[in-house]
C-alpha cells in the first residue's frame, strides 16, 4: 500500500504515513532521509525544490534545530549551508562546541516561500503550527536515532514546534530546560536563530549573544 497524498483536511496533514516504523531492527538515518525524499505529508512539497533532511551523525552529541530550509538550502538539499549556516559555524566554533559533533535539521523539512513571478527572488514564509505538527513525526524519528544528549533550539518556530505554540524564545533564551519530547526527556538551551543576527541593525551585539547562548550549551557537554 503506498503511502496517501495530501488530499485530506489541513487539520489532518501529517508525515506519519511516510516514516518508517523501525520494526525488525531500527531505523538508520539513511533509511530516514531516503523515505523523506517522497514524503507528501503536507502541501510544502509541491513547490520545494527537494526535501531538505537533516545532516551529521547518528552519534552526534548535540542536535541543532532551525525553522525550516532557506532558499539555497532548498536547491542544495542540506540544511544550513546560506549565510545563516556560515554565521552558525562560527558561533559555534567560538563557543566551543565543534560543528562536526552536531546533528543540524530543521522542524519543517520543505522550504515554503512566497515568489510575485517564476523569476522573481523566493521569499522566506514562516511555516504555520498546523505544518510544523504534520512534519514532527520526522523530527521525532531523527531523536529517536540520534539520542542527542542536548538539543539547542534555533528561533521561535523551532520551539514552538517541539514546545507548543506559547513557546517565546527571548523569555528563555540560554537557559537550561528539561521537558519530555516526543516521549524522551531532554535538555535543551533556546536561542535565536542565526538569521535572526544577520537582520538585526547591531549585529554584532546580536551575534555575541548567540554565542553566549551556544556556550551554555557548550558547559552542558563539557
Amino acid at each position: 500500500m503506498s503511502p496517501r497524498t495530501t488530499t485530506a483536511p489541513e487539520d489532518q496533514y501529517t508525515a506519519a504515513p511516510f516514516v518508517p516504523d523501525g520494526k525488525g531492527g531500527g531505523v538508520t538515518l539513511p533509511a530516514l532521509r531516503e523515505a523523506a525524499a517522497a514524503c507528501q505529508g503536507c502541501p510544502l512539497h509541491r513547490n520545494a525544490t527537494q526535501t531538505v533532511f537533516g545532516t551529521g551523525r547518528a552519534t552526534a552529541r548535540v542536535m541543532l534545530v532551525g525553522e525550516q530550509p532557506g532558499d539555497q538550502e532548498d536547491r542544495q538539499g542540506k540544511p544550513f549551508v546560506g549565510p545563516a549556516g556560515r554565521l552558525l559555524d562560527r558561533a559555534l566554533e567560538e563557543a566551543g562546541l565543534d560543528p562536526a559533533d552536531a546533528y543540524v535539521t530543521n522542524a519543517v523539512k520543505h522550504f515554503k516561500f512566497t515568489q510575485s513571478e517564476p523569476r522573481k527572488r523566493r521569499i522566506h514564509k514562516a511555516p504555520t503550527l498546523r505544518e510544523m505538527t504534520a512534519c514532527a513525526p520526522w523530527l521525532a524519528a531523527e531523536l529517536t536515532v540520534v539520542e542527542p544528549e542536548l538539543i539547542v533550539i534555533l528561533g521561535a518556530t523551532a520551539g514552538k514546534a517541539l514546545l507548543g505554540s506559547s513557546f517565546k524564545v527571548t523569555e528563555v533564551r540560554g537557559t537550561v530546560l528539561e521537558r519530555e519530547i516526543h516521549g524522551r526527556p531532554e535538555r535543551l538551551v533556546p536561542t535565536v536563530h542565526p538569521s535572526s543576527v544577520l537582520r538585526s541593525d547591531d549585529r554584532e551585539t546580536a551575534y555575541q549573544g548567540l554565542v553566549g547562548d551556544l556556550k551554555v550549551a557548550a558547559r552542558l557537554l563539557s
